[in-house]
């Protein structure tokens, strides 16, 4: 398993990085580590609204479908993301702070079935993955 938690401070309010942050779609203009990203299912966000991510990952391009578990606007979203070889989930909870807000990213991934072998090297090289994802999100809360 492998895990990262990050807070960042941002000058977009707390309902403007809310909106932008839980259209999960969006993971690909912040996250160098994501290829793509679509919201696959019709209507407003909420419990239950699945997004297609495909994430970048040690040299190759690995499909996610993520899943809407949890919605509370203005202030947190949980989305479980999963395929054959590995489950992630992520947390992102979003505060006032003044005139901008403060976003918590919690993620954590785990190897599923034979995958588990490579669970050390996982963490090493989330972690990378993760400090990058967060400089984006830094720059994306930070217009």
């Amino acid at each position: 398993m492998a895990h990262a938690r990050e807070t960042v401070d941002g000058t977009k309010s707390q309902q403007e990085a809310f909106d932008y942050l839980a259209d999960f779609s969006n993971t690909a203009h912040w996250d160098p580590g994501i290829v793509r990203a679509e919201k696959l299912t019709d209507g407003p966000i909420g419990v239950g609204t699945q997004f297609r991510v495909e994430a970048s990952f040690m040299g190759r391009t690995t499909p996610l479908v993520y899943v809407m578990t949890a919605y509370e606007p203005p202030s947190r979203f949980v989305v479980s993301g999963e395929n054959s070889t590995v489950t992630s989930l992520d947390e992102i909870t979003v505060e006032a702070v003044g005139d901008g807000s403060r976003v918590t990213y919690d993620a954590e991934l785990t190897l599923k079935g034979a995958a588990k072998l490579f669970d050390p090297l996982l963490g090493l090289a989330f972690g990378r993955i993760a400090d990058k994802a967060i400089a984006g999100l830094r720059q994306e809360l930070n217009p």
